[in-house]
């Protein structure tokens, strides 16, 4: 093994990456895939390769086919293919075009009971016979290792990176570590298996976590084997990382390892050239959401739209983890305050979250139907009288005085056409709160609460709530808009989860420049807590739902939302603005520096000699090395004749943010360059620039530090700085140098 080790190339590794969701749209993990390969493409180029399983319903449209370039993966698969085993390689048709290989999983299974033996006596993991994605897990983590083990045999003269996402991915991160296969991996958890059982139960997970007995809790729950496998990869991996603080602080203690590092999930940000361009886009989506609104309060249409805020909350229907039972709470409680205030404000509440369902109601279909047939005959009586009144005037000669009457523009027959259409609108009932007709209507948790909080959408209600039990679509014929323009046309979005890895949500709210809620127990919510001095003021509102009660913290949501609704339109603009310029913060060419770090740490640890000679022992002496890393290369920011922006609280991801702040500073947009601004017409309208948290250098994340509950840690010399400095000034934001 140390000769093929002193062989290796450690400069231009070769990277697979290996997630279920490999073309093949499952869940989130699928978004962190897609939208992270442009990143990772421009630092490995050709030394990318993506392998998933076989979807026969997906891949065929989202891969070309294609032969490999490189000989010795060539060879690996005719070797596997002459045994039986069927794969796809090509080129993912995506934003990068990455090199992909998909194995058909269906096509080893004459081997399963074999691999279900080999992996007992291995590694003691059971397999219970009926758990089809335990089967599934099975057959592509031994495919993997198979494959890995056959290519490093033949490809001898450069390291390889395994990167492994989620425990379906992961099983053959133990395979590797047992066979000795002469690869470095990394294993990144999005959540952990028990934490989303746990928290769906009514238990206090994050105070108690250090005292749940995870071999009992996870037999209890029969996901023991799957749990083995998490466990395993966990343990097995070189590098151990999560995708938040808060999933760093579960994996601790449910998988008994602490991570290395924090991955962040970033977005694909597309920065508009002016800034109200995206200002644009929200009064555009807003027109159509208005439109919908018209139609469904048909009858009972009594409010001003003008005075209208749309708050939502999206997401998988977890009714506890994603806190629909408290936003609905809140939503009451909102109701009362803007009532007992006498306020002109009408908040309409969106819930979309797809559940089971039968078809549209009726009365969701009626309401757009007369709603469209009144607009249809309002738009023909209207081109009559602009006819009839072109007409009156061009008779017009002078003699007499150009009054024509009512009666002249507006016939007979037009006034009982109009007053057929308004009749029509007349409805005893009140508007819905739900769109479609519930599978489960009686059992139903969100209904269920609706009814006992009694926000039946009366007028007199200033809190009005629709339910969409279905994906948003453009081709909808109840509300026609695609998410993305839904989530434009919105005032504010609320996501007070519970259990919340990292939560895309809100992070897409902050992109489009629309402020959200979160928690302190989403990994977004802890991110922009650790990033920003007063996250609220930026439009980041967060509740904390850990150090207080269920009570306080409905009472902190509904408070932030009745502030919400005392702004004026000025400083809601003013906010969104603000909001917007944070998703740099979110952007992919600045997180996916963190992915770097943790394959550069995972190749320290495989080769060390490589990296440090004869420096290696000295160095570990001083206390580089291990969970260091992360937050060790952080440059000191130049002086300058105006104050950097962002000010920095020294961490971002876990790691620096001197590659950020460098990225940001050289935008070109007038709010990030420290400028004091005086055209503040608002008392609301915050000072420029973005003040975010400042730390010491030395004072950077070892992992944990940040997690709640974290303890204290040992800070890093400046000698140890400037060796870890020396020792990563291989790494560059668009990957490594070249030798």
């Amino acid at each position: 093994m140390s000769s093929s080790e002193e062989k290796r190339d450690v400069r231009n590794p070769i990277l697979f990456e290996c997630a279920w969701e490999v073309a093949n749209k499952v869940g989130g993990i699928y978004t962190v895939i897609k939208t992270k390969v442009p990143v990772t493409v421009s630092e490995f180029g050709d030394r990318y390769c993506l392998i998933g399983p076989l979807s026969y319903k997906t891949a065929p449209m989202e891969v070309e086919a294609e032969d490999p370039k490189d000989e010795h993966l060539a060879g690996t698969l005719d070797s596997m293919r002459a045994q039986g085993v069927k794969a796809l390689y090509g080129r993912w048709l995506i934003e990068g075009n990455p090199h992909v290989l998909l194995f058909d999983t269906g096509s080893a299974y004459s081997r399963l009971d074999e691999w279900k033996a080999d992996l007992w006596n291995l590694a003691g993991i059971p397999s219970p016979p009926n758990d089809h994605e335990t089967n599934e897990t099975i057959v592509f983590g031994y495919l993997v290792a198979w494959f890995l083990g056959d290519y490093i045999s033949r490809q001898q003269t450069t390291a390889v990176i395994a990167h492994f996402h989620e425990w379906q991915a992961g099983l053959a991160i133990p395979l590797c570590r047992k066979r000795h296969i002469d690869v470095t991996t990394v294993f990144t958890t999005h959540a952990t298996l028990l934490g989303r059982y746990l928290c769906a139960g009514s238990v206090d997970f994050y105070n108690n976590l250090q005292y749940f007995d995870v071999d009992h809790e996870a037999g209890k729950r029969g996901i023991y084997h799957r749990y083995c496998i998490e466990r395993s990869a966990t343990h097995c991996a070189d590098v151990f990382t999560t995708v938040s603080h808060i999933t760093a602080y579960e994996s601790e203690h449910l998988l008994k390892r602490k991570p290395d590092g924090v991955l962040p999930n970033g977005l694909n940000v597309v920065k508009f050239q002016a800034i109200h361009e995206f200002q644009n886009l929200h009064a555009t989506s807003k027109a159509k959401i208005n439109e919908f609104i018209r139609g469904h309060f048909y009858g009972q249409y009594d409010f001003d739209l003008d005075n209208t805020l749309y708050l939502f909350t999206a997401g998988r229907y977890e009714y506890r983890n994603k806190g629909v039972d408290m936003f609905i709470e809140a939503l009451a409680r909102l109701n009362y305050q803007l009532q007992k205030a006498g306020s002109n404000i009408t908040v309409v509440a969106f819930i979309i979250m797809p559940a089971t369902t039968h078809s549209y109601t009726i009365e969701a279909l009626k309401g757009q139907a007369v709603t469209k047939q009144l607009r249809d005959t309002v738009t023909e009586i209207q081109n009559r009288i602009g006819a009839r009144l072109f007409d009156h005037a061009a008779r017009f000669h002078g003699e007499e005085k150009f009054t024509p009457s009512p009666d002249d523009l507006l016939s007979e027959e037009d006034q009982v056409l109009l007053k057929r259409r308004i009749f029509a609108l007349k409805r005893n009932s009140l508007p819905p709160v739900v769109t479609h007709n519930m599978a489960d209507d009686a059992n139903d948790p969100i209904l269920n609460q609706i009814r006992r909080v009694k926000l039946f959408n009366h007028s007199h209600d200033r809190v009005k709530i629709i339910f969409h039990p279905d994906f948003l679509n453009s081709n909808n014929p109840i509300l026609g808009l695609d998410y993305e323009e839904f989530v434009r046309g919105c005032h504010l979005g609320v996501f007070p989860s519970y259990y919340e890895p990292w939560g895309y949500t809100p992070a897409e709210c902050t992109v489009m420049g629309i402020p959200s809620i979160t928690t302190n127990l989403s990994g977004f919510g802890c991110f922009m807590q650790d990033l920003i001095e007063r996250p609220e003021e930026e439009g980041c509102y967060i509740i904390d739902r850990r150090m207080q009660s269920v009570e306080d913290s409905v009472n902190q949501l509904g408070n932030f939302m009745f502030q919400f609704t005392q702004r004026t339109r000025r400083q809601r603009i003013n906010q969104r603005n603000r909001v917007e310029r944070l998703s740099p913060l979110l952007d992919w060419k600045n997180l996916g520096i963190e992915y770097s770090k943790a394959r550069q740490l995972a190749l320290r640890r495989a080769y060390p000699d490589a990296f440090f000679g004869q420096e290696r022992e000295e160095v570990y002496e001083n206390g580089f090395g291990e969970a260091d890393f992360f937050g060790g290369g952080i440059e000191r920011m130049k002086p300058g004749s105006m104050p950097a922006s962002p000010r920095l609280r020294g961490i971002a991801t876990p790691g620096d943010l001197g590659t950020l702040t460098e990225d940001m500073q050289g935008l070109n947009t007038s709010d990030y360059r420290g400028q004091n601004w005086h055209e503040h017409d608002e008392e609301d309208s915050y000072p420029f620039p973005l003040v975010m948290k400042v730390r010491s250098r030395s004072g950077s994340v070892m992992s944990g530090a940040s997690t709640p509950g974290g303890g204290a840690f040992r800070s890093l010399s400046e000698g140890d700085l400037k060796k870890a400095d020396a020792a990563l000034s291989q790494v560059t934001v668009n990957g490594l140098h070249e030798d």
